[in-house]
Formats: structure tokens, sequence, C-alpha cells
């Protein structure tokens, strides 16, 4: 799914649905990388390019970048319903 460019990832991927979250990979389209709230791990290149993994489990949002709210709203393999808003 393609995020808005000021939300520093490129189009986040899932990787992995499971009955205790979501694994999801993204490239990196800005200079650093910045989580709270789910587990997740990156790399930045001097460049500013690299990529990060993320993987959120049901439950109050994670945020991304301090201005990407990301929730997993339901889990019902194989698929979930995430919801990807700006930090209010």
């Amino acid at each position: 799914m393609t995020v808005p460019e000021r939300y520093g990832l490129g189009p986040i991927e899932v990787t992995e649905i499971t009955g205790d979250g979501v694994g999801m990979v993204a490239p990196l389209t800005g200079n650093g990388y910045s989580i709270s709230g789910c587990s997740g791990g990156g790399g930045v290149t001097s460049n500013g390019g690299g990529g990060v993994s993320m993987n959120c489990g049901v439950g109050p949002a994670a945020t991304v970048n301090d201005v990407m709210s990301l929730k997993v709203v339901k889990i019902q393999k194989p698929s979930a319903v995430l919801r990807i808003e700006p930090v209010k």
C-alpha cells in the first residue's frame, strides 16, 4: 500500500499475517526512521536509502516517524484490517 511521502516510507508491503500480528516491510525515503508502539527495526544508508521491517499486533496505534499512525484493527487470517492516518 502506498503512503504519503511525508511519512518517510515507500510502499508498505505486508509479508506475514499470523494470529499474533502483521509483518510488514517498507523502503525508507527519508533520512531517519523511528517507531513506537510495535516492534520494528531497520537501517538507513548515508544517502537516505534502506528499509525497515515492522511487526504489529491488534491494539493501540503505533507511531512511525512521529507523523504516521498505524493500527492493526483486526486480524482474521488470511487477512487483516490496518488503519493508517496522520498522527493527531
